[in-house]
């Protein structure tokens, strides 16, 4: 039987294109299985909303994994219906209140319904407004009763929120912007004005949304946000519940980041939508836009997966919408169909048949379409009586005036082209203010010898493929613009144009209408295969196991992250202990997060970082305390160390820890003996070289190293600059060098090697002990900092010795819940002498492996040998490394950003006051 295949213990796939197509397999399965359960005629769209699902609700799936499968009493495993929480603007079916306590529902036309209608493997709900203003609680209630047994969850918005959300921002605002067509101008700038009040009820109707989202989730739910209406609705969902599978989908245009710049809102705007899991495009084109606007506008890094924000990954892809085609290719066989072929065939007999179906809209291109229509008449006499063009232009915000604008424009051109070449008995342009019925519309697609695409800007554009899928006996030629999504799918079998070429569209016409019968049929034959196989059914189904399978890459990569500091723990410890060291980084750590600057001001200021001002009172506090040394470790210049701490009683290491000073001494190297600096003229030189080419860069030439910073350029330029800086530096200046190259998140630094802070580390503690002539041995170390990958030798030079298995698990700690204390290490043992002598000859060799010769900074004194590492007596429990913002690190924990950081310093602060 076909299903023995699957008559086996299933294994779960390894890596993600083993699980999708694993699902997709089981999926086409199913749909064979089932196909008894599929409704009879594909025009009954209600009775989809009506049946109940074929599964009980206990069922619904969890993550694409070896849970999804269903043991049926064939023995053959199915996938389970899982519960798919459809959210948008509007509900697929409109409502009319006709009392008190009666509704009429209407099926409404759309992309996005006839989409979603055909879609049949999930246990759907759609959520979204009704259309109407329902202010009495009544009618709430039995519009919502009514709504469900369509499984249609009602949000009630409104008049002012609805004008000022959907007309305002949506349509005034976002939908311009996506479109190409700019922000309003002239008579549209009393809406720019009213900006913000728009933006804040966008964001109070994502926010019902969001309430009525969260009031009918379950666990295992999928929530499918679709299109701008929605932007924010992924971040607040995340917020009521952060395991909640949520994906976002666009279905119209993303522009490129150089139009989306331009919107007062646009940081806001791509955070929120980053809050999904899995974001999708119609095209490749749209997907690239979007994640180059998150690389330049948010400076986070694009990957081949998506956009990674603090190690955080939303999946980002194109996924190019579908129709139900078998629901067109049936609906051909019906008689009502078949009698409306029969008298258009009739009305022109005798005349190809050009076709046009738009909404009447800017982007669609319907004046220049039928002025391309013009010129092929002007130019091929032959044709005016044998072809006519049929534009169905159904009415759109008839309200506004732009709209009756293009209207009145659109009844011009047609009037005077009729007038110019019609005869007493037919025109050229059959124009049509209004929409037609389904079986109407099936049949002028039917009988359609050339279809017209003129779209300016459209995110699919599904009339190009309800033209194919009815053009199995005519194969039509299709002309479609390159500027439509579709253009990508369809775009071998169409004749692809520039719509703004009036010129190149009329050849367009003319070769379409003379395309020999063999060219018809392997044009129409691909675009046929494409939309038959293609479908919304494929579309959605693909959508949401990708999203499924998000999520399992997301618990992989989860298991990765370290856990979040159990600051509870480590308060306690540190007010136990006696003798505490206390290690800090500067840069994001002890600064202000960069999101709370001002974006003008913020950069010159961010130029020189400053302390954060919540960290004053409470350094204060910790200097005071006579059992905490602090020391802060950073790579900055030493004047920047100084004009932050010089008030503090604390030690400062700068420049990587090659230079240290209390704050009430003078500074001391902390350098090897030999460290060569031969090669820094020639780098200086390219560095200079770089700084020139790549605007609003810099470069600082420090004792130890010289570091380029471009974290103001232009984000994909700077990256550029950098790689081609990293060529040119290993082939020429630093190609025999002892020198370490390191990459920040926008920076070049280049060192001599033993350049570290781990290096310095032991040289720092030994000043440090005999500085203070420390008796008693440090009990309690917490090390924070926001380092790089090259310096993080810090957190493992404190790591108590321990057995090979137990230093595994402290370094790949498995995430615990949040705030709970991860379960304590058993080791009291101090490090022996041995250790010691093996970490202090490492530090040497470092240094002596540079030669004799070379460079040699100008400081006041020189460290001599202090053996700093045999006053620590650590035990794994009272040791604290915590990396900032760096998911993956050889640190034992994390904190989120340098706020974290305040609250914990503040919390060490009050238990010192209270020792």
């Amino acid at each position: 039987m076909p299903g023995n295949k699957y008559n086996r213990t299933p294994v779960s796939p390894k890596t993600r294109l083993e699980r999708i197509l694993q699902y997709r397999e089981l999926r086409k399965f199913n749909r064979i299985f089932n196909s008894s359960e599929e409704l009879g005629d594909g025009l009954k769209e209600a009775e989809l909303f009506a049946n109940d699902s074929v599964l009980n609700e206990e069922e619904s799936c969890g993550p694409l994994n070896e849970n999804i499968l269903l043991k049926g009493t064939d023995g053959c495993e199915r996938l389970r219906k899982q519960r798919l929480l459809v959210v948008a603007n509007r509900l697929p079916v409109s409502a009319v209140r006709k009392g008190e306590d009666s509704w009429q529902l209407e099926i409404s036309v759309g992309g996005l319904v006839s989409a979603l209608l055909g879609v049949k493997e999930f246990d759907a709900r759609w959520i979204g407004w009704a259309g109407v203003n329902v202010p009495d609680e009544t009618g709430q209630k039995t519009l919502t009763i009514a709504l469900a047994e369509k499984r249609c969850i009602p949000v009630f918005l409104d008049e002012d929120t609805v004008h000022q959300y959907y007309n305002g921002y949506c349509n005034n605002m976002l939908w311009p912007a996506f479109h190409y067509l700019g922000l309003p101008q002239e008579d549209r700038l009393a809406t720019t004005r009213g900006f913000q009040s728009q933006f804040d009820a966008y964001k109070k109707a994502n926010q019902m949304f969001a309430n009525v989202v969260s009031k009918h989730y379950e666990e295992g739910d999928v929530v499918w946000c679709h299109d701008y209406h929605l932007m924010f609705l992924p971040k607040f969902l995340k917020e009521y519940n952060s395991n909640m599978k949520v994906g976002w989908f666009l279905h119209t245009p993303f522009p490129s980041s150089e139009i989306h710049r331009m919107l007062p809102s646009r940081s806001e705007l791509l955070r929120s939508v980053l809050a999904a899991d899995l974001v999708g495009f119609h095209t490749y084109d749209y997907a690239r836009h979007f994640v180059s606007a998150c690389r330049r506008i948010l400076g986070l890094e694009g990957t081949p997966e998506g956009v990674e924000d603090q190690g955080k990954l939303t999946r980002v892809a194109a996924f190019p919408i579908g129709i139900d085609s078998d629901r067109f290719i049936r609906a051909l066989e019906l008689p009502q169909v078949q009698d409306h072929m029969k008298e258009l065939k009739e009305r022109f007999a005798g005349r190809k048949v050009m076709l046009g179906v738009d909404r009447l809209d800017m982007i669609k291109g319907i004046p220049q379409k039928i002025l391309a229509f013009e010129e092929f008449l002007e130019e091929n006499p032959e044709w005016r009586d044998k072809v006519v063009l049929l534009q169905i232009a159904v009415p759109t915000r008839t309200d506004v005036p732009e709209y009756q604008k293009l209207t009145s424009q659109v009844h011009e051109i047609v009037g005077r082209i009729n007038g110019r070449f019609g005869t007493l008995t037919a025109v050229p342009i059959h124009h049509l203010d209004r929409s037609l019925d389904f079986h109407a519309l099936c049949a002028l697609y039917a009988v359609t010898d050339v279809a017209l695409v003129t779209s300016l800007r459209d995110g699919m554009n599904l009339v190009s493929y309800e033209f194919v899928a009815c053009q199995a006996s005519k194969k039509g030629v299709l002309i479609l613009s390159e500027f439509a999504g579709a253009a990508q799918s369809l775009g071998a079998g169409a004749i692809l144009v520039n719509p703004w070429n009036i010129t190149e569209v009329a050849y367009s016409i003319g070769y379409a209408l003379n395309m020999s019968a063999d060219e018809r049929e392997k044009r129409h034959n691909h675009n046929f295969r494409h939309v038959t196989t293609h479908t919304s059914q494929e579309w959605a189904a693909t959508f949401v196991s990708e999203l499924n399978d998000t999520i399992v890459q997301a618990q992989l990569r989860t298991r990765q992250v370290l856990p979040l500091l159990p600051i509870k723990d480590a308060v306690e410890r540190y007010s136990q202990s006696n003798n505490r060291l206390l290690i800090l980084g500067f840069n994001a750590t002890l600064t202000e997060q960069l999101d709370t600057l001002d974006r003008r001001g913020g950069q010159i200021r961010e130029m020189e970082p400053r302390l954060h001002p919540e960290l004053k009172e409470p350094l204060k506090k910790l200097c005071g305390d006579q059992k905490t040394t602090i020391v802060v470790l950073s790579g900055s210049d030493r004047t920047i160390l100084d004009e932050n701490f010089g008030e503090y009683n604390i030690w400062l290491a700068a420049e990587n820890g090659m230079f240290l000073r209390r704050t009430t001494g003078k500074w001391m190297t902390t350098m090897p003996e030999n460290l060569n600096m031969d090669w820094v003229d020639s780098v200086k030189h390219v560095f200079e070289y770089f700084t020139e080419r790549t605007p609003r860069s810099h470069f600082e030439l420090r004792e130890t190293s010289l570091l380029w910073n471009y974290k103001y350029a232009d984000v994909e330029f700077g990256r550029l600059q950098a790689r081609d800086m990293l060529q040119h530096l290993w082939t020429g200046p630093i190609s025999n060098a002892a020198v370490d190259v390191v990459q920040g998140g926008r920076s070049v630094e280049v060192r001599a090697v033993g350049v570290t802070k781990g290096a310095a580390i032991d040289r720092i503690l030994g000043e440090i002990v005999h500085n203070q002539g420390m008796k008693a041995p440090i009990d309690y170390v917490l090390c924070v900092g926001h380092f790089l990958a090259k310096d993080e030798d810090i957190y493992t030079f404190f790591e108590p010795e321990l057995p090979s298995e137990t230093l595994a698990t402290v370094r790949c700690r498995p995430p615990g819940p949040v705030g709970l204390p991860v379960p304590k290490i058993p080791s009291g043992r101090s490090r022996s002498k041995s250790h010691h002598k093996k970490q202090r000859s490492l530090s040497t060799l470092e240094g002596n492996s540079l030669g004799s010769a070379g460079w040699r900074p100008i400081v006041p004194d020189r460290i001599s040998a202090h053996e700093g590492s045999s006053v620590l007596d650590l035990k794994g429990e009272n040791y604290f490394s915590c990396a900032v913002s760096r998911k993956q690190s050889n640190a034992r924990y994390l904190l989120g950003t340098s706020d974290d950081v305040v609250a914990l310093l503040t919390q060490l602060a009050d238990s010192s006051s209270l020792n």
